[in-house]
């Protein structure tokens, strides 16, 4: 019996929606793209291979023409895909409801050419939830849209012509091997500048005083504002540049002024309050999650890259497999610039919120404006598929990153549309006075949450760890104006328990990371949702980015090709020129500018766009010189030092260079990090040749340290001057505390034995080894490999001890119960025989019976806590009605039953491919 054939992206999304439709539909993947531009020359049609365009794909001659090639890995499927399609009532194309899934709905129909007469329509949901399938199934039949796909047509058009185009320059000129992205070298540009920034930027040092001060138990910090009515400078009154203060009005305070004060105002003492000032302020809760900002929490509150965020939102959009059964979406679309919830989701989640937290947290559904400017692309923003799905129902479901990132997407939602926060924020102004000598103003600032609201359930992540420490309640202890402060304790004043000046410097601006790279694409319009993710990991894949922690460092090549591309091609790499084009591109898919004219000028000139990007490489290829770095001039020679980018990297050269006068740079080191001094010490070490350590006794050979592009390392023996293939010395990376300075020979002899050999394994008679590896040191034997607690282990482990470890499990990567400080054991309940304690929880401290949580009252000391009294409050939040939802016992139990899942039961998960 003929049945329609629906053709989703993902094979996990094929399985979740065959378990919702039965056999009333078939139900196949087109796994990821099923066309694209060719991508190498093998792929290239013959038709074409002769072209001077022949390697864009793209006839730029005649009406920018794509010639589409179907992968060899994709061959397969679309067979697969065709076979079905021969007996199918209907051909339905369910991909993602985006630009992209739009262009594959197009390629698919292009590829597969239904037969004349079959119905071929779209379908898009949002969610992958049995309601939502069904609600597109039943809804009004519609084509692709064509505006959508050739609005995508043009971005893969236009970053192809830009990337093939500007990318040989890069090769002939810098390096080859480097490429050239619209969107990509935006985001290097903007990282560059900032590095630039921070070579510019001088220190500087200013003082002020701190207080501390305390009534009763309470203690808090007030800072020195002013003297004499003058306002102390800070870090802000200092031109980044030049460390110059440039801000009048103010008095800059040095060492010698600001330990003044201090004797002159203890010696004035008591002081006295001047001004207490209260006021109550509300603050509201963080919208739902867009694309961009979860992509920015997640890299500020679980250190997940972009690329690791969008792959496990991936996996909670189409669903997690659980024992052979397939459980739905978690999580709406998550490639969405809106901020907005339907009306169902409004209603779902005021209902949670009244059940979980109380009626007074939620005062009515809010909703939030968006920033999209493309209606037709205007999703819902990413929120819970099912809000009654609280994070710890899903424990033994999702793996550890999973359920911490749905925990995230669940708590800002439900977060967005609970009650304002109600806070009272308290300042108190401090008047000191030195005997016949200066007057001074220090202010201290407190804040009391009257009533928490949304803070209950999600407090935002910030890109400035001083904000994230505002979002701590502060509490300041009663004052009155006229209250003494002494350093004995008076019964209306306040104790100063130490005053002490306090130096400071002035720092650069910090390095962007992921989050807040991010955000600045963003806020300038550069690239769109789903552009984010592949642009993070492209610029740290080919080297321009590498990470200092959080932090994204530009790489010397990327200076050298940032400072290339803003002299020659500086329209295409101006971020105010990309979100132009974002825009165009936006109109095209709203039907609004034709998109043939668009590519027209920006290749080939004429309009707005100037000569066009074709005209410029050819103009400017004899004009560009290869690119060095400034670093500046040798204290001794006077003769400037530069970093030049050579075949195996970026290298320091004196003057012309020659022997003694070049010299490589480690691959960690940070452009702003390159003084002088670093580089003069880098050449000479390079002209005095290796260290040698001393000599090895088994061979005579010396042994020397060195340092390359990764690092400090020792050798044994030289390094021929002509290697043969696989020939060259032992080596081996310095470890620890080890430097070039104080490694030994007994420390380097240790490391060039290395690997370790303990014995034969008792099983198997295999060999077992100790070693250092990538991950750091580690026991081996066979494929198997476990990690030590050290690096002195290596070299101290015994063949037992190394085996024991070795038949340890593997450490799981499923989600760990998150340990928690348990503040006070209060004893047992009596009739359960339940331990009763009283942890420490992020909203402040807990009684638990490992069953039942009951907040402490505000203001209750742990210590004061009774086991009866900690008995009746879990009583009473017991009897509370808010009741923990029952775990479900099978993955399939939404809608349906399915069978029995057990906690062993496998997991499998499919990424989104394309």
């Amino acid at each position: 019996m003929p049945k329609p054939l629906v053709i989703v992206e993902s094979p996990a999304k094929a399985t979740t929606l065959r378990r919702f439709l039965g056999d009333r539909f078939e139900v196949l993947a087109s796994v990821g793209h099923v066309r694209d531009l060719p991508e190498s020359a093998d792929e290239v049609p013959d038709e074409i291979k002769k072209e001077p365009w022949g390697r864009l794909g793209v006839d730029v001659e005649r009406d920018f023409k794509a010639y589409y090639v179907v992968p060899a890995d994709k061959r397969r499927q679309i067979a697969k895909l065709r076979a079905a399609m021969k007996d199918a009532s209907e051909l339905v194309l369910a991909t993602d409801p985006d630009r992209e899934g739009e262009s594959i709905s197009w390629h698919l129909r292009e590829v597969l050419k239904p037969r004349k007469g079959l119905p071929v329509r779209r379908i898009v949901f949002h969610e992958i939830t049995e309601e939502a399938v069904q609600e597109a199934l039943n809804a009004p039949s519609h084509d692709v849209d064509e505006n959508l796909v050739r609005a995508q047509e043009s971005r893969r058009i236009l970053d192809r012509l830009f990337g093939y185009t500007v990318s040989p320059v890069l090769w002939k000129k810098v390096q080859t091997g480097l490429s050239a992205g619209r969107v990509q070298s935006v985001a290097v540009r903007l990282v560059v500048e900032r590095e630039e920034e921070r070579l510019r930027f001088r220190s500087s040092r200013y003082w002020d005083l701190e207080a501390r001060l305390a009534r009763g138990d309470r203690a808090f910090t007030a800072t020195l504002v002013r003297v004499d009515g003058a306002r102390l400078a800070t870090g802000k009154d200092f031109d980044a540049s030049t460390g110059v203060l440039q801000s009048t009005g103010v008095r800059l305070l040095d060492e010698t002024g600001a330990r003044a004060l201090v004797d002159g105002f203890e010696a004035g003492l008591p002081w006295r309050v001047a001004a207490v000032d209260e006021k109550p302020v509300t603050q509201r809760p963080a919208p739902p999650f867009t694309t961009s900002t979860l992509q920015q929490e997640a890299n500020r509150k679980l250190g997940f890259s972009s690329e690791r965020t969008m792959q496990i939102a991936q996996r909670l959009f189409q669903g997690v497999e659980i024992g052979g059964g397939m459980m739905e979406g978690l999580i709406s679309y998550h490639r969405t610039d809106s901020t907005t919830l339907s009306d169902k989701a409004l209603r779902e989640s005021a209902r949670v919120i009244r059940e979980m937290f109380g009626a007074e947290y939620h005062t009515g559904p809010r909703q939030y404006q968006t920033r999209v400017r493309n209606a037709q692309e205007a999703h819902e923003a990413i929120r819970p598929t099912d809000f009654r799905l609280a994070p710890q129902q899903l424990a033994d479901v999702l793996d550890r990153d999973e359920l911490r990132l749905y925990e995230l997407v669940w708590k800002r939602t439900i977060a967005s549309q609970m009650a304002e926060a109600r806070l009272l924020r308290t300042t108190i102004e401090l008047a000191a006075r030195a005997p016949g000598g200066a007057e001074g103003i220090f202010t201290a600032s407190g804040k009391t949450i009257a009533f928490p609201g949304f803070l209950r359930a999600y407090v935002e992540g910030s890109d400035d760890p001083a904000a994230e420490l505002s979002d701590q309640e502060m509490l300041l202890p009663p004052c009155a104006v006229g209250d003494l402060i002494d350093r004995t304790d008076r019964p209306d004043g306040l104790v100063l328990s130490r005053l002490e000046a306090k130096g400071h410097e002035t720092v650069p601006p910090a390095r962007y990371t992921e989050a807040s790279l991010v955000k600045r694409l963003e806020e300038d319009g550069i690239g769109r949702p789903s552009t984010y993710a592949p642009t993070m990991a492209t610029i740290q894949r080919r080297g321009y980015v590498f990470r200092q922690g959080k932090a994204l460092v530009p790489s010397f090549v990327a200076f050298a090709v940032t400072r290339l591309l803003r002299e020659h091609f500086g329209d295409y790499v101006d971020p105010g020129f990309t979100a132009r084009m974002e825009e165009i591109l936006d109109d095209i898919s709203n039907g609004k500018k034709d998109w043939l004219d668009f590519l027209r000028e920006f290749y080939h000139g004429g309009g707005d766009e100037g000569p066009g990007l074709e005209n410029k490489v050819k103009a400017s290829d004899d004009a560009i010189e290869y690119p060095s770095i400034d670093v500046g001039a040798d204290p001794e020679s006077g003769v400037p030092i530069r970093v030049r980018i050579g075949r195996y990297g970026p290298f320091l050269q004196r003057g012309e260079g020659g022997e003694g006068h070049t010299a490589s740079l480690p691959d960690d080191l940070a452009p702003a990090d390159l003084t002088v001094d670093r580089a003069v010490a880098l050449l000479n070490a390079r002209a005095a040749g290796p260290r040698v350590v001393g000599t090895d006794p088994k061979t005579g050979l010396a042994v020397y340290v060195m340092s390359g592009r990764f690092g400090p390392y020792v050798q044994l023996g030289e390094t021929p001057e002509h290697p043969k293939r696989g020939e060259k010395p032992r080596r081996a990376s310095l470890v620890g505390d080890l430097t070039e300075e104080n490694v030994t020979l007994d420390a380097a002899l240790r490391l060039l034995a290395l690997p370790r050999v303990l014995g034969a394994h008792p099983d198997d008679g295999g060999e077992v080894s100790a070693n250092f590896g990538r991950f750091g040191p580690y026991v081996r034997h066979g494929s198997e490999f476990r990690s030590l607690d050290g690096d002195e282990q290596v070299f101290t482990i015994t063949l037992g001890e190394a085996v024991a470890r070795l038949r340890e499990p593997k450490r799981s990567r499923r989600r760990q119960a998150a340990v928690k400080t348990v503040l006070r054991e209060l004893g047992t309940e009596a009739a359960s025989g339940a331990a009763v304690k009283i942890l420490d929880g992020r909203y402040g401290p807990y009684v638990t019976d490992g069953t039942t949580n009951a907040s402490l009252p505000k203001g209750t000391s742990v210590e004061a806590v009774t086991l009866d009294e900690a008995l009746a409050l879990l009583r009473e939040r017991a009897a509370s009605g808010r009741k923990k939802p029952a775990r479900r016992a099978a993955a399939g139990t939404r809608r349906g039953a399915a069978a029995p899942r057990s906690r062993a039961s496998t997991r499998t998960r499919t990424r989104k491919q394309g």
